[in-house]
C-alpha cells in the first residue's frame, strides 16, 4: 500500500508563515495543532485567527494523531492527472481527538473496510520527497 505513494509526483502543500510549523512538525513525524490560549479551543487547518472567538493568540502544541472517521470517499477521477497512477484511492475527513476535523488520505485497500466511528492515527508517508500525514487503522 504505502510503495504506490513513494515515487507519486504531485504538488506538493502550500507552505506558507502559518502553515510551516505543521509542515516542518510533519517532516519530523509529529502531529502539533494550534490551540487558542484565550479559549482552549483546538485548531485545525492551520490559520492566523482563533475561528471560535477571534483571538489571535494560538499556540503549537503536541496532539495525539489519533482520531475516528467521518465520512469518507473513493476517488476514481483525481483532481490532479499525477494522482491517476494511485486511483481508485480514499478520501476521509477524521474527527481529531482534540475536536477538529481533517481531510485526508486514507491507507485502506478498499473502502469495504471502512465504517463510521473506525478509529484511526496517522501514518506519515513521503510523496516526492516531501512527508504528508495520511491516516490509517488502528482497529
Amino acid at each position: 500500500m504505502i510503495e504506490k505513494f513513494e515515487n507519486l509526483t504531485v504538488p506538493g502543500p502550500t507552505v506558507t508563515p502559518i502553515t510551516k510549523p505543521f509542515w516542518d512538525a510533519v517532516a519530523r513525524k509529529e502531529f502539533i495543532l494550534q490551540k487558542c490560549c484565550d479559549c482552549g479551543e483546538w485548531v485545525f487547518y492551520p490559520r492566523s485567527h482563533c475561528p471560535h472567538c477571534w483571538s489571535n493568540q494560538l499556540e503549537w502544541k503536541p496532539a495525539s494523531g489519533k482520531g475516528t472517521l467521518k465520512t469518507w470517499s473513493v476517488v476514481h477521477r483525481p483532481g490532479h492527472p499525477a494522482w491517476a497512477a494511485v486511483t481508485p484511492y480514499v478520501l476521509g475527513v477524521v474527527e481529531l481527538e482534540e475536536g477538529p476535523s481533517m481531510l485526508t488520505q486514507l491507507l485502506v485497500d478498499s473502502d469495504q473496510e471502512l465504517k463510521i466511528g473506525l478509529t484511526l492515527k496517522v501514518k506519515y508517508i513521503k510523496c516526492n520527497d516531501v512527508w504528508m500525514p495520511f491516516f490509517e487503522s488502528k482497529e
